[in-house]
């Protein structure tokens, strides 16, 4: 690796978990630099507006940059393209909110969230980073992964967002067990208080997971007795839906079960 190139990436992470701004003195200790390296990392990066300093207290956060990089990266994402409009169907269908997301790094990267039909208030999440292990998302995506990627998973770091997030990797084992089996994944209270979400596994032409769709609401709206089935056969008919449109092989995801 160009030593450079890594440092500022290291940067560019460190800002993002910061807040909210960081020193030249705090990012020279956090990434391991004399401060005048850091200093100079900086000012490259501000050169190129992936970073800015506040003039009041001489910190630094992230830039507008980044903002035009992420969205390139989205607008060009063909599991986001494709998945436009049957996230917009199962919306109106479910009348419930559809999130579609990839795995990096052992978090759920939301690429596309199509909102619940109505007027009621929503946020956007597209752009939002969440704990695979948290949302049904995650777990979706993650039971069909080759069994090492999902040991790898399973021995990682598993955040507990709320105290109903699974943080026992035996648990976790037994749960993408039963994903595998029904072909979607559940998760209650793990990743927000009172929300649930149901969500079921897309492959690609190639026959490999590469993300996954689901439902996003009020767990009376999700997991009511009368409904979950129903919405559970509907999440896991349009992500089917999205992997043919993606070019997957009938028999995707079964070579995950080996």
């Amino acid at each position: 690796m160009v030593q450079a190139v890594h440092r500022a990436i290291h940067v560019l992470r460190e800002l993002a978990t910061a807040t909210p701004r960081l020193g030249v003195t705090e990012l020279a200790d956090r990434i391991g630099v004399a401060k005048p390296t850091a200093h100079a990392l900086l000012r490259t990066l501000e050169a190129e507006g992936l970073v800015v300093q506040d003039r009041e207290s001489g910190k630094y956060q992230l830039g507008p940059g980044l903002v035009t990089l992420g969205n390139a990266y989205l607008d060009s994402h063909e599991l986001r393209t494709r998945a436009a409009t049957w996230a917009d169907r199962l919306a109106t269908q479910a009348d419930a909110a559809v999130w579609t997301g990839i795995l990096m790094d052992g978090h759920v990267l939301v690429v596309h969230h199509a909102f619940r039909p109505g007027g009621a208030m929503q946020v956007l999440e597209t752009g939002a980073s969440l704990p695979w292990n948290a949302c049904a998302l995650g777990k979706a995506v993650a039971a069909f992964l080759p069994a090492e990627r999902r040991t790898a998973l399973l021995t990682g770091e598993l955040p507990r967002v709320t105290g109903s997030s699974l943080d026992d990797p035996a648990e976790l084992q037994a749960q993408l067990d039963r994903v595998r089996e029904t072909g979607y994944a559940v998760d209650e209270n793990e990743l927000t208080l009172g929300d649930a979400g149901i969500a079921a596994p897309v492959f690609d032409r190639t026959g490999e997971v590469v993300g996954g769709l689901g439902l996003v609401g009020p767990i009376e709206r999700l997991l009511a007795e009368n409904a979950r089935q129903e919405h559970a056969i509907s999440v896991r008919e349009v992500a089917r839906s999205l992997s043919r449109d993606l070019g997957a092989p009938r028999n995707a995801g079964l070579r995950a079960c080996n």
